[in-house]
């Protein structure tokens, strides 16, 4: 599952099952970098009011530490929506040192192209991995409450089976770090969301009384993913609560908006070494 990685300073995450199919998959922490104040240290985002440089400074630390170039990272816009975008050789690059060049309008990524490094910023919402070994197809996927009303997770299985002819049954998807259900209240107007769109709500949420609700963003995805046909088995949350753990991760909700991100990042490498 996820296993914790010291390199120096810097601390962040892995995932064991990924890195046996000779994937990279990675989530940082907010851990060794050089960012200050609300973003102390390992910032990971362009698109908050941390300097541009301290940013690219950390993306570099955190590229070496892997083993890859900086400069390839291929990031999404992140517009909390549910698009899909299919990326290759050719966008190698985009958002990597400059937001504005981020792969416009999409929350979710796919790639089939070697070594090409996807990357993906978060401070409570739901990171989600995916890896299909059979086709070697990988993605990211960043689901928040709106990402998850609208089945970002099963939009990204949608695509990798439209895309690379992938099987469901192959996928496997984990869950990185973000908001527990104890800590992400909502009003009712984010549960009519689900409402709607979801018959089994009450099985992730808990009424406060006052029109009050806990979310639980972890068990809507993997109902979600379920509905999508990925095995229980082939599911792997951290259950690590970025909201609980203020030494390790950023988290919007705790800081209230004025924090740093942390980062997922996949590549299929045939030269991975475990």
């Amino acid at each position: 599952m996820f296993s914790w990685v010291e390199d120096g300073d810097l601390l962040y995450l892995k995932i064991d099952n990924f890195t046996r199919h000779s994937v990279g998959a990675y989530f940082t922490t907010r851990l060794g970098g050089v960012s200050s104040g609300v973003f102390d240290s390992l910032n990971m985002a362009l698109h908050v009011a941390d300097r541009k440089e301290k940013v690219l400074i950390n993306r570099e630390k955190i590229a070496r530490s892997i083993g890859i170039d900086p400069g390839s990272f291929v990031a999404a816009e992140q517009v909390h929506g549910a698009e899909v975008s299919i990326v290759t050789e050719e966008d190698r690059g985009a958002g990597a040192l400059d937001y504005q060049a981020s792969i416009p309008g999409v929350d979710a990524l796919i790639t089939a192209s070697e070594g090409l490094p996807l990357i993906s910023f978060y401070a409570d919402c739901v990171p989600l991995f995916f890896l299909d070994p059979v086709k070697r197809v990988v993605a990211l996927a960043h689901a928040g409450w709106r990402g998850t009303v609208n089945k970002i997770a099963s939009q990204t299985i949608l695509q990798m089976e439209k895309g690379f002819a992938s099987e469901p049954a192959d996928i496997m998807v984990a869950l990185g770090p973000s908001i527990s259900r104890d800590f992400y209240e909502v009003d009712k107007r984010v549960i009519d969301e689900f409402k709607g769109v979801f018959p089994g709500y009450k099985e992730f949420t808990v009424y406060r009384g006052k029109e009050s609700y806990l979310l639980d963003l972890w068990q809507a995805n993997i109902m979600v993913l379920e509905e999508a046909g990925i095995s229980r088995e082939n599911i792997f949350p951290s259950n690590l609560c970025t909201y609980a753990e203020a030494r390790c991760f950023y988290s919007y909700r705790r800081e209230k908006g004025k924090t740093g991100r942390m980062a997922s990042i996949i590549y299929l490498s045939e030269s991975y070494r475990l």
